[in-house]
């Protein structure tokens, strides 16, 4: 049985870590994204901020939508892979989070289209649109979570 000051110590030093030590638990993310697209920079920006590690490659996406069963309905402009998970579009970072942790039978999280004031996707003086999160898979799909801008709804 360790000593309460080796837990305290411990615990201390797990703190002192930081977002390193959490980035260390986190899977890296992949991400498939055109060349030429700003949002997806932006997204990927998003991502690593909030703890992820993130690896880019660029190139065609839709090869890759239709592989890993993308619904044409909810395709946006980049597609990521994470955990076993597909991430289609403008996902927040807390989405993919839970996602993680509660690990629901799925393919995945899409946020279809490119709604203003999701992460990659602000735009100053416009108002961040409300927009949902959709978990998609064979069972069909349902609303994850609600944003407004970066904040749940």
């Amino acid at each position: 049985m360790p000593s309460r000051r080796a837990v305290l110590v411990g615990l201390a030093a797990g703190l002192a870590l930081g977002r390193g030590a959490l980035a260390e638990g986190l899977p890296t993310v992949s991400v498939t994204k055109d060349p030429s697209c700003g949002c997806c920079e932006k997204w990927i920006t998003h991502l690593r901020e909030a703890g992820f590690t993130v690896t880019v490659t660029e190139g065609p996406v839709n090869p890759l939508k239709i592989r890993l069963g993308v619904p044409r309905e909810l395709a946006s402009c980049h597609t990521a892979q994470v955990g076993g998970y597909v991430i289609e579009g403008h996902v927040p970072a807390g989405a993919i989070r839970r996602l993680l942790a509660e690990r629901p039978n799925g393919i995945g999280l899409a946020v279809p289209g490119m709604p203003v004031g999701s992460p990659g996707m602000e735009v100053e003086g416009m108002e961040p649109d409300t927009y949902d999160v959709v978990l998609f898979g064979p069972e069909g799909r349902i609303a994850f979570a609600r944003y407004r801008g970066g904040v749940t709804a």
